[in-house]
């Protein structure tokens, strides 16, 4: 199977996340995902044999309108996640305005945003539509996440292979998970 179909059927058969991305698809947010962690540590889970892995950070949902970019827009959608789902530690973010924060570029998208996140394997990103088909977003690829080989994305190893070499140390990713090659670059 694919990587991107496997990595679907994979969050399908999770009721916790299928149910989270439903929620997600629910608030009508324009071009809205859930990314990074929430897809990596399932994958990385399930290759490592775990059953049933449970969310080991936040939920980032991210979503893209350039209207819409008062941080206080975002805290309200965590408020309504959290009444919701209270056991989940919501995370959004318009992704129309962090760049600002990142000191990038004006992002045209997630899927652009996604482009400047430190690892390959964390930039993917999943969403539940209408008809309750999985998609998966990854600007980057799978083979890494799939492959479980974690290593910077371009824009990192051009610009702040520092930052990723804390987050690296800092997230403890090949003692959960001990089966990762590490590129350092």
């Amino acid at each position: 199977m694919e990587a991107l179909g496997a990595i679907s059927a994979l969050l399908r058969a999770d009721p916790l996340r299928w149910r989270l991305l439903g929620m997600v698809r629910d608030l009508r947010l324009p071009d809205a995902w859930i990314g990074a962690g929430f897809i990596r540590n399932a994958v990385w889970d399930h290759l490592h044999g775990r059953a049933g892995s449970g969310l080991h950070s936040d939920v980032d949902v991210i979503w893209y309108d350039p209207v819409q970019t008062d941080p206080e827009i975002d805290r309200t959608y965590e408020t309504l996640l959290l009444a919701a789902e209270p056991g989940v530690a919501w995370s959004v973010k318009n992704q129309a305005r962090m760049h600002k924060r990142n000191g990038d570029p004006p992002y045209s998208s997630t899927m652009d945003a996604m482009r400047y996140w430190p690892e390959t394997a964390t930039a993917l990103a999943a969403r539940r539509d209408l008809n309750n088909e999985c998609h998966i977003a990854a600007p980057l690829g799978a083979e890494d996440l799939m492959n479980l080989v974690l290593r910077p994305t371009p824009h990192f190893v051009r610009n702040r292979m520092r930052d990723y070499h804390k987050r690296v140390q800092e997230k403890g990713w090949t003692s959960v998970w001990p089966r990762l090659t590490l590129v350092a670059k």
